[in-house]
């Protein structure tokens, strides 16, 4: 009885139902065009996800690139805020090392979006998790490619990710010592990405070429740690932000004071997301202003 009366309904207000059908489609498309009306800018967060590094990246063309998966299920929350509800594809991650608090995050995102690329460096883990991740990326047949200097990665617009480090088979090195250091340039824009290189790897990077490390924003090593940020590194950058990811009171007590002095003897601003919870800095090329 009450399917007969649903079907004369729609029978009677055949055009209005149509009608507002089509005014819907059209204000979804409307809103699809004005999200992806980007105006050449392209887009860098500091995610908020506790202890670790989640950083989002998209590209003046929309390509969108995830660099490190944090620690647990808090990359979930973060990206399901910043990337529209009707995109559930990543073009590309990142894994700087693998360390769970780099890497953990993406098991669950797998979940929810394809991703097209993944850049690892080549190191090994032996850990349950990090096979579970593996695994994910064998069975749903994502391209993996091990990360090596001197690779330019194009995301579209003009911009790039710059490969660092590392520039040798480091299978055979700690997952710190092998962490991938990249440069995401933009225009005159940069942002250096240094995931947990300690001091050793920041020292041959300046030995290398220190012209190429000048960037305007540094993405503090090792989460603030003592062991990375040496001042003759910040002195190769000069850059004019140094972004700390890092929770709130963690027990390694990071941001160290020693990296802290050090910015602030070099008079390079501070930026924590254990302080601020998500960082957000958009460039259109020329500049790069915190959003």
């Amino acid at each position: 009885m009450y399917i007969m009366k649903a079907l004369q309904f729609i029978k009677h207000h055949f055009r209005w139902i149509l009608l507002l059908i089509l005014m819907s489609f059209s204000a979804t498309l409307w809103y699809v065009a004005i999200r992806e009306n980007r105006d050449g800018i392209l887009t860098i967060s500091f995610l908020n996800i506790g202890q670790g590094d989640a950083i989002f990246i998209e590209s003046p063309t929309g390509m969108q690139v995830v660099i490190d998966g944090g620690p647990n299920k808090a990359i979930m929350k973060e990206i399901t805020s910043i990337m529209p509800w009707y995109d559930r594809h990543i073009d590309m991650i990142m894994v700087t090392n693998p360390d769970k608090d780099h890497y953990e995050g993406f098991i669950p995102l797998f979940s929810r979006y394809t991703i097209g690329v993944e850049v690892e460096p080549g190191t090994v883990s032996q850990t349950e998790m990090y096979r579970t991740l593996k695994n994910i990326i064998q069975t749903k047949k994502v391209a993996s490619i091990v990360a090596r200097r001197g690779q330019i990665i194009d995301i579209g617009g003009g911009a790039y990710i710059q490969i660092l480090f590392p520039d040798r088979d480091v299978s055979g090195l700690s997952t710190n010592n092998g962490s991938i250091v990249a440069k995401l340039v933009y225009g005159q824009t940069s942002v250096l990405l240094t995931g947990d290189s300690p001091i050793a790897i920041e020292e041959y990077l300046i030995s290398q070429d220190k012209t190429i490390l000048d960037s305007d924003i540094l993405k503090v090593g090792h989460h603030g740690s003592r062991t990375s940020t040496s001042g003759a590194f910040v002195q190769a950058i000069s850059p004019a932000y140094a972004v700390i990811s890092a929770g709130k009171d963690n027990s390694y007590g990071h941001p160290h004071k020693e990296v802290l002095d050090i910015l602030a003897k070099k008079k390079v601003p501070v930026l924590g997301t254990y302080d601020l919870g998500r960082i957000t800095f958009v460039s259109d090329g020329k500049r790069l202003v915190r959003k």
